[in-house]
């Protein structure tokens, strides 16, 4: 047995790691791509990098739905998308400042990340989440998809002829590819191991998905969304995380609960889930109340709100 957990923890250790330098390196590259392509920072932050960034999210969702652990994948998602918000822009205010962004933007991706968690806390009263419920969630990401496409034709007609495109990097192609991978590879791990750990130690599985495996795979846009701010790519940084925070439930439980009804457990209901709402729209008061910026002190109340969450539902109301 102790072999046996010692095993878990390295591959567990060593799922991070590959995590942590695959979406450093997936990152990287694609933001050199979008720049030679002629992508904007926050239709990139919101797209693909939003996107690779929630791959570890998606894939424990997917793989918890083909397992039958469903109860992990709804608590991976509504625990990561608390993080991403409270957790992750916390930090990353705290660390670089600042982070600034316009109203343009976090209008339309606030607007979506809203109404995604306000569609699954809707569903989430009728019970299990089937297939109906999935067939909404993945065609309003289709429609969200879509309105990002006609932005993106917006600012490259604004700005055609500003700046002169850089031909296709195959290296850097091959190299963000190669960052995806890892990301797959390293869920993979992540969740088997995580499953297992928290098999063996007697944790529930809303537990554990809400927040051991929720934190862990939010890794990618931590990494992402701090190394951002630090660099004053502020755009990508706060359209990673709404950006991913609409993916993960649109898609992250949309897709799973094609394959299998997704069920919902009480307090995920009742708590988890108006908590994910109240910290999205605590973050653009913060915003709008700074002129457009989330300051420092604005990234210590989210930290202080996700500390509150934390001993509310491990030890007030488990």
């Amino acid at each position: 047995m102790l072999e046996r957990v010692l095993i878990l923890i390295v591959g567990l250790v060593a799922s991070l790691i590959l995590v942590i330098k695959s979406a450093d390196l997936f990152v990287d590259n694609l933001v050199d791509l979008g720049s030679s392509l002629g992508i904007s920072e926050v239709i990139l932050g919101v797209t693909a990098s939003a996107i690779g960034t929630s791959l570890p999210e998606f894939g424990s969702a997917l793989i918890a739905s083909l397992s039958g652990s469903t109860d992990i994948g709804v608590g991976c998602v509504i625990g990561s998308n608390i993080w991403n918000i409270a957790g992750i822009l916390g930090i990353s205010s705290v660390v670089a400042g600042i982070i600034e962004t316009n109203a343009d933007g976090l209008k339309r991706d606030f607007s979506a990340t809203l109404v995604t968690g306000l569609i699954l806390l809707f569903f989430m009263f009728f019970g299990n989440i089937g297939k109906i419920a999935a067939l909404v969630m993945v065609l309003t990401y289709a429609v969200y998809l879509w309105r990002l496409i006609k932005a993106q034709k917006t600012y490259s007609d604004e700005n055609s002829g500003k700046n002169e495109r850089e031909p296709l990097d195959l290296k850097k192609l091959a190299l963000t590819v190669l960052g995806f991978a890892g990301l797959v590879i390293g869920c993979r791990i992540l969740v088997y191991s995580g499953v297992e750990l928290a098999d063996i130690a007697g944790i529930p599985a809303m537990i554990m998905g809400l927040f051991t495996l929720a934190i862990g795979t939010s890794i990618p846009e931590l990494v992402v969304t701090l190394s951002s701010a630090v660099k004053g790519l502020h755009e990508l940084s706060v359209g990673t995380v709404l950006g991913s925070n609409t993916f993960n439930i649109l898609v992250g439980i949309g897709v799973p609960a094609l394959i299998a009804p997704v069920p919902v457990e009480r307090l995920s209901l009742t708590f988890d889930a108006p908590v994910m709402i109240l910290v999205t729209v605590l973050l653009v008061l913060l915003i709008r109340q700074g002129d457009m910026k989330l300051k420092r002190s604005g990234g210590i109340v989210l930290l202080a709100v996700y500390i509150s969450y934390v001993i509310m539902r491990l030890f007030v109301l488990a």
